[in-house]
């Protein structure tokens, strides 16, 4: 299985906070920009930014060969920004449905997915943090950067608090380095409901779903045919469609794009009979 590459930005407050949790693992002897690239655990790796993540745009030309086309998978972890200053674990695909992109990427430009690794993300999430008091949700397809290979954000929200909560902190902290991309899984793009798509959140956390691209109602406004399509085709092994409402299917930019699929369609998730996390742990000792 290729490798994870966790990619920290120095600006951000909640990759440094996990900055500092995880120390300076070994080297792999490979670099970007001058920076090692890091093992922080079997089957993931590291690498610091100096920029801004959301626009660290085509980072994926700067890695090596091994990496960039390899079937890697990027993750951010980050802050979670919103108007209603929500405290909250989040996981979400890249890339802007609409013309617009005032948050890195370009309009109209999405980002390959990897929906077992997005499922396996959540799901391990859960089973940590909800002791922990937080609930984890994905999060619809948004803003950059523009990238050629696979890649997600893991976000904290925190709204007005000067740092993120420990707590949170320390849930990333664990789980980044030792999750484990779900297998047998059926997989779908999502399309419909709000920005923090408890639709599709549920049907991961519950049944034997993957999704990949979700389209909120809102982007659903904006999209138009080519960018659906190109949604579709950016989460790899879709069978089909997962709709929070029917109604959603008779969009333009929806309407015969895939087979609508059922939630029922995919069966229920045991939790117990198989890992969220690996076994193991990080190698600098998190």
């Amino acid at each position: 299985m290729p490798p994870a590459l966790v990619v920290l930005s120095e600006e951000d407050p909640v990759a440094s906070r996990l900055a500092e949790r995880w120390g300076t693992p070994p080297s792999t002897g490979e670099f970007v920009d001058g920076a090692a690239i890091r093992r922080l655990a079997s089957g993931t790796l590291l690498l610091r930014r100096s920029g801004r993540h959301i626009h660290d745009e085509h980072l994926d030309r700067r890695l090596p060969p091994g990496l960039a086309g390899g079937g890697t998978t990027l993750i951010f972890p980050s802050i979670h920004r919103s108007e209603q200053n929500l405290t909250c674990l989040t996981v979400h695909p890249l890339g802007n449905p609409g013309p617009e992109a005032e948050l890195g990427g370009r309009g109209r430009t999405v980002v390959p997915t990897d929906p077992p690794a997005m499922a396996g993300m959540l799901r391990a999430l859960s089973e940590v943090a909800r002791p922990a008091g937080f609930r984890p949700t994905f999060e619809a397809t948004h803003h950059g950067p523009e990238l050629g290979v696979p890649a997600f954000f893991v976000e904290i929200g925190y709204g007005t608090a000067p740092e993120p909560p420990p707590a949170a902190v320390s849930v990333l902290a664990e789980v980044i380095p030792r999750f484990v991309p779900s297998a047998g899984d059926r997989i779908a793009m999502g399309v419909g409901g709000g920005r923090y798509a408890p639709h599709f959140s549920d049907l991961v956390l519950g049944r034997r779903w993957a999704v990949g691209h979700i389209l909120s109602r809102h982007a659903l406004e904006r999209v138009d045919r080519a960018t659906a399509e190109a949604m579709y085709a950016g989460t790899p092994r879709a069978e089909g469609l997962l709709l929070a409402r029917a109604a959603d299917a008779l969009h333009p930019a929806i309407e015969g794009l895939a087979p609508r699929l059922r939630d029922a369609e995919a069966g229920p998730r045991d939790p117990g009979s198989g890992q969220s996390t690996r076994g193991g742990r990080s190698t600098s000792g998190t």
